[in-house]
């Protein structure tokens, strides 16, 4: 992960950028959701209610200006670097 990495608070983005946002990372390439196939809708209020579970984090680049979504243990470990 790149050094200018910033946790971007779920709160302070209006509903429809959260959605968007999640959306977004759900149906990226690669994204695996285990044995079982779930519609994007499904996969997208899991996200979603794991970002407001703090399970998940919204994150910003800001070398690279993307966001992306990360798990709570891996910004942990990012922290720490």
């Amino acid at each position: 992960m790149s050094e200018q990495m910033v946790e971007v608070p779920w709160q302070e983005l209006a509903p429809e950028t959260l959605e968007s946002l999640v959306q977004e990372f759900v149906t990226r390439d690669g994204t695996d959701y285990g044995a079982s196939e779930i519609s994007t809708e499904q996969k997208v209020e899991q996200v979603i209610n794991g970002i407001k579970n703090k399970r998940w984090l919204i994150v910003f680049d800001t070398e690279q200006e993307q966001c992306n979504i990360v798990d709570k243990e891996t910004w942990s470990q990012f922290q720490k670097t």
